[in-house]
């Protein structure tokens, strides 16, 4: 039987499409997956993400421990601030990407609901004396869009979220409020109690907030030219190749993170592949797995939709490094017309790419 989050009943009574994904049952959309992405661009929606796992690392060699098993210098973090980074093994493969938050106590990790299992075993097996792991059960609301932060202060007066700059975070009692996401869009991210989310939920509802399903989620990080695991990160990709790069800290050099050596041998011997984004100029929509063919070599699409914003089918490609401008994707044993730009496709609602 599948785990159901703290807004299972609200969801429910909501009309939405449950489905399983990662062990839970999850909204997948409440009516129309369109509309709601639309709603998240033009105004404000909200996802439930209390499937995602939630580690607090606490300690004396907290910050020791995870300078180690990081990839991203959590030392470089004040207290509040939020960082985006991977978890590596040591042949430089991407276990998770995660968001690591400082608090005043130690840090605060946000994994994805489904590497739980081996993030879990991977922390507990090189676990070090003096370092606390407690995985909480926690609710997440995200709220998105150009109006989010207007109508998450008008549900709970929380002011305070008005004064947080992208990727701080501040606490109010039991309560942790970024200013993260994954759409693209402006916004928060509300981890609380689960006894607390039923009622911030409809608070959320009755100020004009539209409940938004995973395919929302999914169409907006896409046209956001964000990764998801088990697509464009596998433990098999390094993180050098999956435009996250700059989320790797070679410098201290001293600091001997795991996956390191690895890093460094790749790119001394010089990276053969990139992740790129693709955009479809005929009818058709990509999707994951079709085969992308370019004047540099054969690629493989890891993501692909029709885009609600642009009216068109976008996707996430990984090519022969050299692959630049008009290319083919194989979609039903006929070679069609694309092109490969640089991601983001869409930034707080605007094309962005060229």
């Amino acid at each position: 039987m599948n785990q159901r989050t703290p807004l299972y009943r609200a969801h429910v009574e909501a009309g939405a499409k449950l489905v399983p994904f990662a062990g839970w049952d999850m909204p997948v959309n409440y009516g129309s997956q369109i509309r709601e992405h639309q709603l998240v661009r033009e105004d404000a929606g909200m996802f439930d993400v209390s499937h995602m796992t939630v580690i607090d690392v606490t300690g004396a060699s907290s910050l020791a421990y995870l300078q180690r098993l990081l990839a991203a210098d959590v030392a470089r973090l004040s207290v509040g601030q939020a960082q985006y980074g991977a978890l590596l093994n040591a042949a430089g493969g991407i276990i998770d990407d995660l968001i690591a938050y400082r608090t005043v106590d130690g840090f605060r990790l946000v994994t994805n609901a489904g590497t739980r299992q081996k993030v879990i075993r991977w922390f507990k097996a090189n676990a070090v004396p003096g370092v606390d792991l407690v995985e909480q059960a926690l609710a997440i609301i995200a709220v998105q869009g150009p109006n989010a932060l207007e109508k998450f202060v008008a549900a709970t007066g929380w002011q305070a979220a008005l004064e947080l700059d992208p990727f701080f975070a501040a606490v109010e009692g039991a309560w942790m409020i970024g200013r993260t996401g994954y759409t693209g869009e402006d916004g928060v991210e509300a981890i609380l109690p689960n006894d607390d989310a039923p009622r911030l939920w409809q608070k959320l509802v009755d100020a004009g907030v539209h409940p938004a399903g995973l395919g929302a989620r999914d169409t907006l990080r896409l046209e956001a030219g964000l990764n998801l695991y088990g697509q464009e990160l596998t433990e098999d990709v390094s993180p050098l190749v999956s435009n996250m790069a700059w989320t790797v800290h070679f410098d201290p050099q001293e600091r001997e993170f795991l996956g390191r050596s690895a890093l460094l041998a790749q790119r001394a011997a010089g990276l053969q592949e990139k992740l790129t984004g693709l955009v479809l100029e005929s009818k058709g929509v990509m999707r994951a797995g079709h085969r992308v063919v370019t004047q540099a070599g054969e690629g493989v699409v890891t993501s692909g939709i029709f885009s609600p914003t642009l009216g068109y089918s976008i996707g996430l490609a990984r090519v022969p490094r050299g692959a630049t401008n008009d290319c083919q994707i194989e979609i039903r044993s006929k070679l069609l017309p694309a092109r490969i730009v640089k991601p983001p496709f869409i930034r707080h609602g605007q094309k962005v790419f060229e």
